[in-house]
């Protein structure tokens, strides 16, 4: 019998932050597998940095993304309320989605990733050492909230002074030319890899959720990606490193690029990826022999043993 048999399950969904939208169809999808489950999970929608739980929360499942649910805010409180919570705890959830502090901590444990310096424009426009194509990100958004990617370096100053509109203190990520992938490590395992293909090589908000903007198409994923034997033991490794790096509980995704001669470079990754049936977590986890809903009791389970 399942250790969930019992529990009241909170789905803690929505969120004061810019992913608001994507939260609740996480959320909702997630409800909708506990619930085929037979288990007892009822919906919270969170509008604020306020919790309030149902009598008798036995666990709440946190498909926040970004802001507060994703940085550790939001563990910081339920560790406060002693109730127990999915995913990775308050402090390796605010290293990793500082991206600075998720730099630090892959460059001190040998990840691949790619070159890069802080940048600090709170007196004014600074720009890096090193010359364009760079990527500039603002440390704390998710989902690519303020990245600007900067081919050419007459366009850097109004990139930078663009990005400097979510954060003055800048990472400037040396900018890999490759293939897109994202891989899922669940209790420490890496999932197949997904292959992401963006329209016009461009993969942000409007790429990954067309339906926020009103778009049709987004971006296409090959699930497995067609990769050979050795270059994906190599970038599952990688995942699986920078993941343990970051001191990670539960489950993560982790976003890496691929260049030309087959070498991987860790970018971040996601303590609360997409949860809807067609996010990446979910297709490399059904790619795996893990359905959507046995998926959800997975991440559960291993979150109240955690």
């Amino acid at each position: 019998m399942s250790i969930l048999k019992n529990i009241k399950i909170a789905l803690l969904m929505g969120g004061p932050g810019s992913e608001r939208e994507v939260s609740i169809a996480s959320g909702n999808a997630v409800l909708k597998a506990l619930q085929s489950l037979g288990l007892d999970a009822v919906p919270v929608d969170v509008t604020s940095t306020e919790i309030n739980l149902p009598e008798g929360t036995g666990l709440c499942f946190n498909v926040i993304h970004g802001t507060f649910g994703e940085d550790g805010q939001l563990q910081k409180i339920l560790d406060e309320k002693r109730v127990p919570y999915t995913g990775a705890r308050a402090e390796s959830s605010r290293i990793a989605f500082d991206k600075n502090l998720a730099k630090q901590a892959f460059l001190k444990a040998g990840v691949p990733t790619p070159k890069s310096e802080i940048i600090d424009c709170t007196n004014g426009l600074v720009l890096p050492s090193f010359p364009a194509p760079f990527v500039v990100k603002p440390p704390c958004e998710g989902s690519s909230v303020g990245i600007e990617i900067v081919k050419t370096q007459e366009q850097a100053e109004a990139a930078i002074a663009k990005a400097s509109t979510h954060s003055k203190d800048l990472l400037i990520e040396e900018y890999i030319s490759g293939v897109e992938l994202t891989v899922p490590v669940i209790d420490g395992v890496a999932y197949p890899i997904v292959h992401i293909i963006p329209p016009e090589g461009v993969y942000d908000m409007a790429t990954k959720y067309p339906w926020l903007s009103g778009k049709t198409t987004g971006s296409e994923y090959i699930c497995p990606a067609d990769l050979d034997l050795e270059t994906t033991m190599a970038i599952q490794a990688a995942a699986v490193a920078a993941h343990k790096s970051l001191n990670l509980e539960v489950y993560s995704r982790v976003d890496i690029m691929l260049d030309s001669e087959n070498r991987p470079y860790v970018l971040e990754a996601n303590t609360i990826p997409g949860m809807t049936e067609t996010s990446l977590l979910p297709k490399s986890a059904t790619a795996g022999g893990l359905p959507f809903p046995e998926l959800c009791r997975k991440i559960a389970e291993l979150s109240l043993n955690a």
